[in-house]
């Protein structure tokens, strides 16, 4: 019931099931003490019920009380960890998959050049990434993050985005040979193969764990 009473409150999943815990045995014991004092059980539970007259006003209060600065250790665990550690997973797996994956070969030119489509690797690679956003997505919500894990399912798109928004247009100014051979078809095939497929690939991991966590937080305890 208390859960039900606190739905929507803006506080940290793990922070939600601490309040939640302490009202209900507050409330509890208010119960059990009346009972005990001779009050008939709707008496008792009105009486438990009666500590709290307003549920949106104590919300309010909760969400003032506990509103401050997560702490070093909370950014780290929540946003920090698992930003890096699907950076590493994501990097270390392009570069497995291309020294163990089927690599580039041609064939003599009597036969016609043939060669082993970059697009297998790139598949591959693709293939992982819900995994590595669903693992990121999973460490930041246990250490109780919320907006914080779509910023770390989605880190390891960063440093390409990075590159392609301010490292290209400093290339473009600084090397004309860059700005001839450099067209929108081009730019916007790598904006698309190297942030939005893979941002799109982390985040299928991680919002079905996120699904998965709200799920198992909308079921009754007992």
């Amino acid at each position: 019931m208390v859960e039900l009473r606190l739905k929507g409150i803006r506080l940290t999943e793990q922070e939600s099931a601490e309040v939640s815990e302490e009202l209900s045995d507050h409330l509890q014991t208010v119960y059990e003490t009346s009972a005990a004092e001779g009050l008939a059980e709707q008496a008792a539970v009105e009486m438990a019920l009666g500590e709290v007259s307003n549920w949106q006003e104590l919300r309010t209060k909760i969400e003032s009380s506990r509103k401050k600065e997560p702490t070093v250790n909370q950014r780290v665990s929540q946003f920090w960890f698992p930003a890096f550690l699907s950076l590493f997973l994501a990097q270390a797996g392009l570069m497995l998959i291309q020294t163990l994956g089927p690599t580039a070969y041609s064939r003599p030119a009597a036969i016609g050049p043939r060669m082993m489509p970059p697009t297998a690797v790139y598949a591959a690679w693709l293939i992982t990434l819900p995994f590595v956003g669903a693992l990121a997505a999973y460490l930041s919500r246990r250490a109780g993050g919320r907006a914080s894990s779509f910023w770390a399912v989605t880190f390891p798109v960063f440093p390409f985005l990075t590159f392609l928004v301010i490292g290209l247009p400093l290339a473009i100014a600084l090397d004309d040979h860059v700005a001839r051979n450099l067209s929108l078809p081009l730019f916007l095939v790598s904006f698309s193969g190297w942030v939005v497929f893979p941002a799109a690939a982390l985040l299928a991991g991680g919002v079905s764990v996120q699904y998965l966590f709200d799920r198992l937080r909308r079921v009754p305890h007992h």
